[in-house]
């Protein structure tokens, strides 16, 4: 593979700071995310690249501070056709994380690259 092929998640940072979820249930929601948006886009030619690599797949977890950012950001794909799933946690209705589908990463990068690697810690 030449080109490096990268899925994005952009998780909710507010969750575990504000609002009081633990690790593990934000976790739960970049891999829901992640997982649709591979089903989702399954046949899409890059996501089988992605997937026929499984020791090489790469992904980049990005801090949103909070639902109006992300809601911002799911727009912003949705208009510019960066195909992609925003995960709604049930039944509380809530907006977690976006995960975009694998994309060489100089098609992207230009949505995602104001949001840094999340690093939070397990402290906080």
């Amino acid at each position: 593979m030449s080109t490096s092929i990268v899925q994005y998640i952009l998780l909710r940072s507010d969750l575990l700071k504000d609002l009081g979820w633990s690790v593990g249930a934000l976790v739960a929601q970049a891999c829901h995310a992640s997982t649709a948006a591979l089903h989702i886009f399954k046949e899409d030619e890059h996501t089988i690249q992605y997937l026929n690599d499984l020791g090489n797949m790469h992904k980049v977890v990005l801090e949103v501070p909070n639902e109006e950012s992300l809601k911002k950001t799911a727009e912003k794909l949705k208009e510019n056709s960066i195909s992609h799933k925003l995960w709604i946690e049930q039944p509380e209705n809530i907006p977690t994380c976006i995960a975009l589908k694998p994309y060489p990463k100089e098609e992207v990068k230009k949505y995602v690259n104001k949001f840094k690697l999340y690093k939070a810690s397990m402290n906080n």
